[in-house]
């Protein structure tokens, strides 16, 4: 048995940790990095990645169906799903080596290939090795949900661990899941070559805006997905092939495939908390706001801190654990400025508060402004009309932003600067956007705050007659 010290060990090479380890060893400190698993954790893996790619291929053969407005013949897509998925490998092989052990191990990080478990508050045991550190980071991200329902268990079925290692394509995928994980899958298969039934206990896309997941479900039901709400899964039985989902209310789903999209659970299992003096939540690990476990020593970041969890975010706890581990400063998380988005076709991004969070916590003092896509001369010239932006203002100044429609995961960058450094919306009104840009609707939605200000302004009139009349 080896000990090793190190000013911080981390434990989990997801984007977290890879950015904690990254960042830290390139500012002096001395940095173990332990992974189990794969290097790149599920974002690169199983999530982000894989899926963008999988949509993409999605995206390339919708078009060949839908080239007719645009003066180009509809062909039926030869949808090679293996091929496809060979895609999926080739990007995730393209981005493996910015993640690899050998880039880190270049930058000075000593990376242990094992996973690693708390002996006591400050020591770590990961295969033959005991690591103390001055600061620990844990950043073990989460895992598929699996819920017990009566039957899963006796059939196969998918994760997204799996299923983009699939090759033969699904005649009848059912999804259990209407988040964004389920509905980006739903959309990509379906455009793929299979049919597709979504089997959501609640309502589809229920954590967004319900008039922005409207828009995007319509669409997604007009392309042929079924979409079965309130429909809570009460039983599983069939075999591969052949497997009916039956719910509370007596609907029988029947396919040929299984996903289970039903959300995520921290990775805490392995980790020997009880011995460090961790405590955690049904979420994942209690942290507080500077990311701080109960032991004061050791940090908790990403998905397994039971907060947001999305991969940027996970980039955005590293930051603030390096300036606290690193120089000792004080560093508080903020969420009211973290941006999302859902990667259907149309996009659904939200940043800061929805419409009805903004209405409950400003009540009348809140405008709501909006401007459609079909108003924009590029989305226009591109046939992307459906959709529409929505900004929360309060006093002048945004508290949230919801879009709904082509790029809105690149519209919503802006509202995340915009929240993010407190500025107001005639700071957006004075930019000049390129035209014709589909970012122009951010300036657009700026311009529907000031113009009844300007246009429907009696004291506007009467001042500019005034000066027109004194103008020589």
């Amino acid at each position: 048995m080896s000990e090793l010290k190190a000013d911080l060990l981390v434990i989990g090479a997801g984007s977290g940790g890879l950015s904690v380890a990254a960042g830290a060893v390139q500012m002096g400190a001395s940095v173990i990095l332990l992974e189990g698993h794969k290097m790149g954790g599920d974002c690169l893996n199983y999530g982000c990645v894989p899926s963008k790619a999988l949509i993409a291929s999605g995206k390339a053969a919708h078009a060949q169906a839908h080239a007719s407005a645009y003066g180009v013949a509809n062909v039926k897509p030869k949808v090679d799903y293996a091929a496809a998925k060979d895609h999926v490998a080739g990007v995730i092989a393209q981005i493996e080596p910015h993640d690899s052990v050998e880039r880190f191990e270049g930058l000075g990080v000593q990376v242990i290939q094992e996973y690693g478990s708390f002996i006591s508050p400050n020591e770590v045991q990961a295969g033959d090795h005991v690591i103390t550190a001055r600061r620990i980071v844990i950043a073990t991200g989460s895992s598929p949900l699996v819920p017990p329902i009566p039957g899963l268990d006796a059939v196969p079925y998918e994760t997204n661990e799996t299923i983009f290692e699939l090759r033969e394509k699904p005649k009848h995928l059912l999804i259990i899941g209407g988040g964004p994980i389920g509905m980006e899958m739903a959309q990509a298969h379906l455009r793929l070559g299979s049919k597709v039934t979504v089997i959501e206990g609640m309502k589809a896309l229920g954590q967004d805006d319900p008039e922005m997941a409207g828009v995007v479900l319509e669409r997604l039901r007009e392309e042929g997905i079924e979409i079965a709400e309130g429909a809570m899964a009460s039983e599983i039985r069939g075999k591969a092939g052949a497997i009916e989902v039956e719910a509370k209310d007596g609907r029988v789903f029947k396919g040929s495939h299984l996903l289970m999209a039903v959300g995520r659970k921290a990775n805490i299992d392995r980790l020997g908390l009880e011995a460090a003096g961790i405590e955690t939540t049904k979420r994942g690990i209690k942290v507080d706001a500077g990311m701080r476990t109960t032991n004061k020593r050791v940090y908790a970041i990403g998905d397994v801190a039971g907060g947001l969890q999305f991969t940027h975010v996970a980039g955005y706890h590293a930051g603030l654990v390096i300036r606290s581990a690193l120089f000792g400063l004080p560093a508080k998380q903020r969420t009211d400025h973290i941006s999302w988005a859902t990667y259907t076709d149309p996009e659904l991004a939200q940043v800061g508060l929805t419409e009805a969070q903004a209405r409950e916590e400003y009540g009348a003092a809140l405008e709501v402004v909006r401007f459609d896509y079909a108003g924009n001369d590029r989305a226009i010239a591109e046939r992307k009309t459906t959709g529409l932006i929505k900004v929360m203002v309060v006093k002048g100044r945004p508290v949230g932003a919801s879009v709904a429609g082509a790029q809105a995961g690149e519209l919503i960058n802006l509202w995340a600067l915009v929240i993010a450094n407190k500025l107001k919306m005639k700071h957006v009104a004075n930019m000049v956007a390129p035209y014709p840009t589909i970012g122009e609707i951010n300036k657009r939605v700026a311009g529907a705050y000031f113009s009844p200000r300007l246009f429907d302004n009696p004291t506007v009139k009467k001042l500019v007659g005034l000066v027109q009349r004194w103008l020589p």
